[in-house]
């Protein structure tokens, strides 16, 4: 039997909703358990968080910028 290859596909750095982002993190569970357990993972992190706040993250804003999705990404790994 041949071996399929399995292509990687980039993840793009990109202004994400918090539900769209944390879809990407937890696929198999509903969006509102999503964002919460994303939220745990970057409060259990200081310099994440940290690093988040210094971008102007606001706890009741939509979305994240891109600059706040690459800093997720370099702590959290690509989703």
């Amino acid at each position: 039997m041949k071996k399929e290859e399995v292509t990687e596909t980039e993840f793009e750095l990109r202004s994400y909703g918090k539900r769209e982002l944390a879809a990407k993190y937890n696929p198999r569970i509903g969006e509102e358990s999503a964002v919460r357990m994303l939220n745990r993972w970057i409060k259990v992190q200081p310099d994440l968080l940290e690093a988040l706040k210094q971008t102007g993250l606001n706890p009741c804003a939509k979305c994240y910028t891109p600059a706040q999705v690459k800093l997720i990404v370099e702590a959290l790994g690509a989703p």
